[in-house]
């Protein structure tokens, strides 16, 4: 579909690399057999695309838990990532195994695998599942019959949403390496939830009128995360809020001031500003 559908054009065709057969959901031919034929070949086209670089930022990788070549061959590609460009900093953005929706029988033990690597070799991965899309998109979006086309756009919001500042000049920017600093306590603890808001129909869209304290406090509902979890049993460590468009210091302060009052929304005792805006 990338290779001969709507963007095709927006990629160098040498920069496309498919190999004549695939992991068969199979963590072990990921990592280990069709793994290291492709290994080399890959690395050294990431070599060319970061050499034309001013300033390398850091990579960003998007995969699945549960595949084959999303479990095996990217553990072997963070690997060697992290030998070769051991500073720069390494996102992710992956589909974490859901609850009740599972297209892959052996889903589970490619993640326990995987997760392993992850761990190690990267610096943050922003996890989602398929699940809680799907629900956004029927209760939010008034989407009946959502496709993989759908879910992707939910997602290429969030990350346009994410490298923003990187492509914007704004009153407060943020790097990569700003993700690293502000939402990892412990470099072995480094998977935030995802929220995202406003989600509004394109039938809808022409009534609504979403204030600065309305965003931010549905961001802290469990309806708009892409995880299907409850935090509200939990705690959280940090809160990372970018906010795009015309938006006011004040009406945040604002809205992070009405938040922390809340009791539903609890912050750990060793950190309580907890804020990064």
């Amino acid at each position: 579909e990338i290779r001969t559908g709507h963007y095709r054009q927006l990629f160098h065709p040498e920069q496309l690399i498919t190999g004549k057969e695939d992991a068969a959901n199979n963590y072990a031919r990921g990592w280990i057999s069709i793994g290291r034929e492709m290994i080399d070949l890959v690395l050294d086209r990431i070599r060319k695309v970061a050499d034309d670089c001013n300033a390398l930022q850091g990579f960003i990788l998007f995969r699945a838990f549960g595949g084959g070549t999303g479990s095996g061959f990217s553990t072997l590609l963070l690997e060697r990532l992290n030998s070769d460009y051991g500073k720069v900093t390494k996102l992710e953005f992956a589909v974490y195994p859901a609850p009740h929706i599972s297209p892959i029988i052996v889903e589970p033990y490619n993640a326990i695998l995987t997760t392993h690597g992850t761990l190690e070799y990267e610096d943050v991965a922003f996890v989602m599942d398929n699940e809680a899309l799907y629900d956004i998109l029927a209760r939010n979006l008034d989407v009946p019959r959502p496709t993989y086309t759908n879910l992707n756009r939910l997602l290429g919001q969030v990350v346009s949403s994410v490298t923003a500042s990187l492509r914007f000049e704004g009153s407060v920017n943020v790097d990569l390496v700003e993700f690293q600093t502000n939402l990892v306590p412990y470099p072995r603890i480094h998977f935030p939830l995802i929220t995202f808001a406003p989600f509004v129909p394109t039938s809808k869209a022409y009534h609504e009128s979403l204030s600065t304290a309305q965003l931010t406090n549905s961001c802290f509902e469990p309806a708009n995360q892409m995880v299907k979890c409850d935090p509200r049993k939990g705690k959280y460590m940090a809160c990372c809020l970018l906010y795009r468009g015309d938006v006011v210091p004040t009406d945040i302060n604002n809205a992070i001031a009405n938040i922390k009052s809340k009791r539903s929304i609890m912050f750990v005792d060793w950190c309580p500003t907890g804020f990064k805006v």
